[in-house]
Formats: C-alpha cells, structure tokens, sequence
C-alpha cells in the first residue's frame, strides 16, 4: 500500500463512516504497515486536504469546466489529494503528483471510465496554471472553515485574534511530549532519543517537555515502549499545572481520564506518590489508561470504570483534587481533527447541560479545602464560562482562585484561562480552578 492509498483509504472511510481522522489514520497507518517515510507523507496528506478543502474546492472549481457537487466522493478524494501536492507541498514533484493522482482513478472509479482523462486533465490544468487563478479571499475559501463555525468561535476570541487562530489550525502541530521524570531525565530522554534518529529540543516553557521532529511511526520508538514519555499538547499540560500537585497530595481522582494523559501528568507532579483515581465511562478505555500506566511505571494510578454523571458515595468529600477535563465540541483542537470544523453545530447543543452534570458530580468528591479542576479543549462560553458561572450560582462553598502560571503568561486573577491557537503555541483550551472552602 503507498502513502497516497492510505490516505485516500482515511479520506474515504472517514467520509462514510464518520470516523475521526486521527484514530482511522492511526488505525490505518498500522494497517498497511508504512515505513517511517511513507507513514509520515500519508499523515500530511489525510491532513493536509481535510484542513484546505475549502482552498482546493476554491481552486478546483476553477480548473473544472461542470460544478464540484457533480463529482463522485472518491474522485473528489483524489483531486484534492493530487491539488494538495501541486499547491501546498514544495517537496513532491508535480510530475509524480499528476501521476499517482491518475493512478489512484484508475482504481477506485472503474465505474467512471472517464475518471482518470479528467484528473490528468484537471492537475496537468493546475500545474500550467499555478500562480494565475484567482485567489481566496473570504476567510471560507482561504482557511476551510464553515461560515458557522468562523462566526462561533469570532464570538468567543473576538475578530482581531479570529484570523491567526483560522491560520494556526491548519497548521502542523509540534510534536510536544512530557518526559517521563520518574524514569529519565530530559537531558538523557534528549540524548537517547537521538541514538534513534529523532531530533528534540526542549520546549520553550514548560519545563520537562520536549519538542520532536522525525519520529515517524511515534509507538515503533524504544524510548516510548520503555515508557520514557507520552506525547501531550502544552495546553493538557498546563492544566495539571494549574492543579498544583505535589507529593504531599494524597488523593486524586480524574473523572473523565481517557487516554490519561492528565492521570500521567498528574502521577508525575506527585513524585509517584499518593494515589489517582483514573476514570471513564467506556471499559476499553479504561483499559487503555491501566496499559498507558503500565508502560510508563506509574503505579499510582488505578483504572475504573465509572460514569462521571453518577455519584459514587464511597469517594464523597474524600478527594484534595478531582479533575474534571469534560467532553465537549473541540473546536479547540482543530488543528489536530481537522474534521471537527465540518461537524453539525447542533450535534453540540446538549453538552452544557452533560458538562454541568459531571462538573456538580465532580464537586462532591472534593474535601473541604480540597480543590476542582474544570477544563474543556473547546472554544465556546455556553460549555467554558458559562458552566462554572452556572455551577457557582449553586455552590457558593466554592471559589475560583488565580492560576499558577509560568512567567510567560500574564498574572492570571480570575481563576480562568482560554488558550487560543495562535498564541502560545498550544491547542485551544479552557481551564479553571476551584477551591472549596474549609
């Protein structure tokens, strides 16, 4: 399988079944057993076209002489795979792009026989007419992103930060991951990691956190299956910080932990210490959370399933800290599901109402003067803001407190943080601290 039929593969399976891309690309990726080289060209290109196809369709309805609606879905696939190389990439040659694109035709529409005369026509038209059509201007076109999902997210950062923010998602995200400070430090993490041919640079200002470049397949690295990091965007990170957990912290519980990330981060603040209760609805992944532990030689943290709407009496008033990371819309992490951008809005509309159930769940379990940690990776004042003011209306035993930061932020005195793409280098995310009182 070549890089460029797998990605087609993720484009057409995501399509149909309405998968996410990152877990059907990841899926696929083993699938075809890619090397590093090729698993690396097929993620760039799943992604790269779910992130500009409003770009390409901009440009493709130009180079068309019927309209874009008319085309066959894996046909459609493939030019936007094939346009994507010809305008975004500057390493492939345009010869090999016009070519694999006709080849791929060739193969998934042998029910149009004229398919693969009208890609060669299509992309050979791109390449002689590059830098002479017409350019994008409306936000739309230039940046892919649905006119609802623009005005959503320009109502909550405002027009001036909406732009930057539109760019920063169809980004490349770095590769950021949290070193393992229980088995390795990130000097020796840095120096082993470059035995197997991947660069790292410490991150610029999270401490304990390295920058990847050319890992390729991420799991096939034996500093990984030795459990010597996990990969995790600054955003995640900073909010465990926000926590403030420390060895002499006794009793955690991460109510919706999956992948557990959050759990890892939080074992490693308390030194391997104390115990963390990693929880989430689903059994697969919570198994997923008990093998992440595993492989990293965290054996604080224990696994459960339990539905974070639910009460459960034995954990009441037991906890210093209960984090509350809830599902939410991600239209914060944008940059790392493209596809999210082409969701139903409406699809959405019921998630303040589950976000304040586990929030007022959540705060049962804190102890007085315990401490509740709120976040979401969206973008949205109905599922941020709005919740926590909601929630405090009705439990006046708790307040929100400044946030610890590093130096690069500003002095935080509301107890309440957004993270905008763009900014900091980092997913979109919302974060909050509570403190219950004595």
């Amino acid at each position: 399988m070549s890089a460029r039929q797998t990605a087609l593969n993720v484009l057409i399976a995501c399509r149909k079944d309405g998968g996410w891309s990152n877990g059907v690309l990841k899926e696929y990726l083993v699938r075809d057993r890619l090397d590093r080289r090729d698993g690396a060209l097929a993620t760039r290109l799943c992604y790269g076209v779910l992130q500009n196809r409003g770009y390409l369709d901009f440009y493709l309805q130009q180079l068309l002489t019927g309209s874009i609606k008319k085309l066959h879905p894996a046909l459609r696939d493939i030019l936007h795979l094939g346009l994507y190389q010809i305008y975004l990439m500057d390493k492939i040659p345009e010869s090999a792009a016009v070519h694999e694109s006709v080849e791929l035709a060739k193969q998934y529409c042998k029910k149009q026989p004229s398919a693969p005369g009208l890609v060669n026509g299509v992309l050979r038209n791109a390449v002689r007419t590059k830098g002479t059509l017409k350019e994008p201007v409306s936000w739309e076109d230039k940046y892919s992103h649905p006119a609802d999902i623009i005005n959503l997210l320009k109502g909550y950062v405002g027009k001036e930060r909406t732009e930057p923010m539109l760019r920063a998602n169809n980004q490349i995200p770095p590769m950021t991951v949290q070193v393992n400070t229980l088995k390795i430090t990130p000097q020796a993490l840095t120096a082993q990691l470059e035995e197997e041919g991947v660069t790292a640079e410490p991150h610029g200002w999270l401490a304990g956190c390295l920058v990847l470049t050319g890992t390729g397949n991420i799991e096939q690295l034996h500093s990984f299956r030795e459990g010597l990091f996990y990969v995790q965007d600054p955003a995640a990170r900073l909010s465990v910080l926000c926590a403030d957990l420390t060895e002499d912290t006794r009793q955690v519980l991460d109510c919706c932990a999956a992948p557990g990330g959050k759990s890892f981060a939080a074992a490693m603040g308390m030194a391997g210490k104390g115990s963390i209760i990693s929880c989430d609805v689903y059994p697969h992944k919570a198994e997923l959370i008990g093998k992440g532990a595993e492989r990293l030689g965290l054996d604080n943290i224990t696994p459960m399933v339990q539905d974070a709407t639910v009460f459960c009496p034995r954990w009441e008033n037991a906890m210093d800290a209960v984090i509350a990371d809830v599902p939410c819309s991600g239209y914060g992490i944008i940059r790392k599901k493209p596809d999210i951008r082409y969701k139903n809005l409406q699809d959405m509309a019921q998630l303040p109402q589950l976000q304040e159930k586990i929030l007022c769940n959540a705060a049962r379990y804190v102890k007085p003067g315990g401490l509740l940690l709120y976040s979401t990776c969206t973008l949205v004042r109905a599922e941020n803001e709005a919740v926590v003011e909601k929630f405090l209306q009705t439990h006046s035993e708790f307040t929100t407190e400044p946030l610890p930061l590093p130096a690069n932020f500003p002095k935080n005195d509301s107890g309440m943080l957004a993270l905008v793409p763009g900014e900091y280098d980092t997913d979109g995310f919302f974060i909050c601290r509570l403190r219950r009182a004595i």
